[in-house]
């Protein structure tokens, strides 16, 4: 029985709120606002700058200059949002109560699923800046599926990049990625809830229970605690995020071999490609200048297509940023189903574009 106080049940609601106030203030600034202007950019233009690789036709070349450029303009790209999604996903280990975001995300359904895919559409972040947010819920014991739904969501279901994507791309760009995109957000998500061990309703149920009795003032006030929160999270992604990065922009030249002709459409191709964009990292939007350079290099649009999907999904660094969050197992087939599910828009885009 909810023996939840009224005094207990205002500094809930008082919490939420204050969550909601900071993640809207916080989009706004970093994202929503300055999509605006990017849209208009998109639309009178049909381009949204140049592409963060550089000249296609250096593949291949590697020099110490380039990574460091690489990576300072990486970071330069997505600071702001790396900032709000590490103060996001601290907020959410202190703010939201746990058996709240147990009832609506803690189950393996596909609703819970659904629900975590369907949050993730106002964030528009890049996978690395959603990866904190999507271990803070993992941390409240929110399901593989849902959080998995809201990390994935936020980069490949983004709405901004689909109009971006539409005048800039095709209309028929946009609806591959819109395609797979709901494939990989709400269907592998889901199906990645079986690779952990799932609750029995009843186990849920007694879950929920020991979390609303478990739900007494915390120790500390809410700033040390949150801080307490926000440091240990911080202590672990600065560093691993900044070497993760430095890393695979070392190894970029080799990631995206640029073939003319047949050659560079075919299944061949498409695997290098989707297998490479699946490990690459990139800000927001960045995937539609990078094929747009490709493509006016010689690149097919089997492996433009591959790349829609793989891009913006997930990297290697944001892989390491959650792999504290999820099973091993589980991120093992997550990348393997984003290399196929390229493979496949691939495939469907070398036929159709």
């Amino acid at each position: 029985m909810n023996t939840t106080a009224p005094s207990d049940r205002k500094r809930t609601i008082l919490y939420v709120a204050i969550f909601l106030l900071v993640a809207i203030i916080g989009l706004a600034y970093v994202k929503w606002i300055p999509y605006v202007d990017k849209s208009i950019t998109a639309i009178t233009t049909q381009s949204i700058g140049d592409s963060i690789l550089g000249d296609p036709a250096e593949a291949g070349t590697f020099s110490w200059e380039s990574t460091w450029s690489y990576t300072v303009t990486y970071f330069l790209a997505v600071w702001k949002a790396a900032v709000l999604g590490i103060v996001l996903g601290s907020l959410v280990q202190v703010l939201i109560p746990a058996d709240w975001l147990l009832r609506t995300l803690g189950k393996t359904s596909f609703g819970s699923t659904a629900i975590g895919g369907l949050t993730s559409l106002p964030g528009m972040m890049c996978t690395c800046c959603a990866a904190p947010v999507a271990a803070g819920l993992r941390k409240k014991n929110v399901s593989i599926g849902a959080a998995l739904a809201f990390w994935l969501g936020n980069p490949v279901l983004n709405p901004a990049v689909l109009i971006f994507m539409t005048f800039v791309l095709s209309w028929e760009f946009t609806l591959l990625r819109a395609v797979f995109g709901i494939l990989l957000v709400f269907g592998i998500s889901y199906l990645a809830n079986r690779f952990a061990p799932q609750p029995a309703p009843e186990e849920l149920a007694r879950k929920v229970e020991e979390t609303e009795a478990a739900a007494a003032p915390e120790e500390g006030s809410f700033l040390s605690r949150w801080l307490k929160s926000m440091g240990r999270m911080a202590l672990f992604i600065i560093p691993a995020y900044f070497l993760s990065v430095l890393l695979i922009a070392a190894i970029r030249p080799w990631l995206f071999p640029l073939l003319e002709g047949a050659s560079g459409n075919s299944l061949l191709m498409i695997l290098l490609f989707a297998i490479g964009g699946m490990l690459f990292v990139i800000p927001t939007a960045a995937e539609i200048p990078i094929i747009q350079a490709f493509m006016s290099a010689g690149l097919g649009t089997g492996p433009a297509a591959a790349l829609l999907i793989t891009l913006p999904a997930i990297s290697l660094p944001s892989l390491i940023l959650v792999a504290g969050a999820f099973p091993r197992k589980v991120l093992w087939f997550v990348g393997a189903a984003v290399i196929l599910l390229g493979v496949l828009c691939g495939l469907v885009g070398m036929w159709v574009l």
